[in-house]
């Protein structure tokens, strides 16, 4: 079994010495690739994800047979700011339409056959409004991340996180223009359809959060201005690294909590591709900052892990045609 943690240095030393990807299994899948019954290059950016993922899993013809979603609630003390056009009670109603099924997260599962659980995490304590203290506290950091860490199966062969959380676009803005700079213009968007009053509020509310709490330290960050299902999401995504389980970001949420560990440690998504790009304006930046590129462009800005999961679809396109199609040799065909 993979370690834990019972404090965030503990943390810090588990994600500083991660283990990197397979390179035998790379360099395997590699040359399996260049045999296989197609034109060099001809499926595109596919070969370049199932070499991805090989290399991860330590298997040069791997399957994806335990995708996981994880879904994880958490409610914001700034939500009483007027930063989202819904009220923070929608949050625990799709708690109940996520364990009943209902959602768009439910039926993309199912339909990319992933197993999928939701985490509500305090619900009926929201954090505290980031403007006046730190939202958490470091032991509640600590839990929500433990939260996340512990919902990974280590069985499981990809992983996606996803958010509920009525106003967290505020945070997670909070969170991208402390960790990489810039104007808050620049990182806050109109989320669930904030009216231009309402973006205002939003961008005064970053403002004020960033000037209040000046420490830009990952994990500082995280405590001072994100929100319990935030940092669940990336205590999940570090598990995933120490178990070389292969991630899919989800929208602009996701990568924020994810933006924690890149800037805790090089190389910390290694094992993480962005699935899709959101249309909540500041994700194609923050995307540019983690060096990835998205494998879809949708239109997507539900959150619930939903873009992730359609791209699970493509992440199973690649690993299927590199492990199943046959090589020039087994099929007979002259490779030119």
């Amino acid at each position: 079994m993979t370690q834990t943690f019972t404090d965030l240095t503990a943390f810090r030393a588990i994600l500083a010495n991660a283990p990197g990807l397979d390179s035998a299994a790379a360099q395997g899948a590699k040359d399996r690739n260049g045999q296989l019954t197609k034109p060099p290059g001809a499926l595109g950016r596919l070969e370049d994800l199932a070499i991805w993922y090989a290399a991860w899993r330590a298997n040069e013809r791997p399957q994806i047979a335990n995708p996981q979603v994880i879904i994880f609630a958490g409610n914001h003390g700034v939500a009483a700011r007027g930063v989202s056009a819904f009220p923070p009670e929608v949050t625990v109603q799709m708690v109940a339409n996520f364990q009943a099924g209902g959602a768009a997260i439910n039926q993309l599962s199912k339909a990319f056959g992933a197993k999928m659980s939701v985490h509500a995490l305090e619900l009926d304590r929201p954090t505290a409004d980031f403007t006046k203290a730190p939202a958490m506290t470091e032991a509640e950091l600590l839990t929500a991340l433990k939260t996340g860490w512990d919902a990974v199966d280590p069985t499981s062969d990809l992983l996606v996180t996803g958010e509920m959380g009525i106003g967290n676009t505020t945070p997670a803005a909070a969170i991208a223009c402390a960790l990489f700079g810039g104007e808050v213009a620049d990182w806050v968007g109109r989320g669930t359809g904030v009216d231009d009053a309402g973006l205002a509020r939003k961008a005064e509310t970053v403002g004020l959060g960033l000037a209040l709490h000046r420490s830009r330290d990952p994990l500082d960050v995280l405590a001072c201005l994100g929100g319990r299902e935030i940092a669940a999401m990336t205590g999940a995504i570090a598990r995933a690294r120490a178990e070389r389980i292969p991630v899919i970001l989800d929208g602009f949420i996701c990568c924020a909590a994810a933006a924690v560990l890149a800037k805790m440690q090089t190389g910390a998504l290694d094992h993480c591709v962005a699935g899709h790009v959101s249309a909540e304006g500041a994700h194609p930046v923050l995307l540019r900052h983690l060096g990835q590129e998205p494998l879809l462009n949708l239109g997507l800005r539900l959150g619930e892990g939903s873009g992730a999961a359609v791209a699970i679809g493509v992440l199973k396109a690649a690993v299927a045609c590199h492990s199943g199609m046959a090589t020039f040799a087994e099929a007979g065909v002259a490779a030119g």
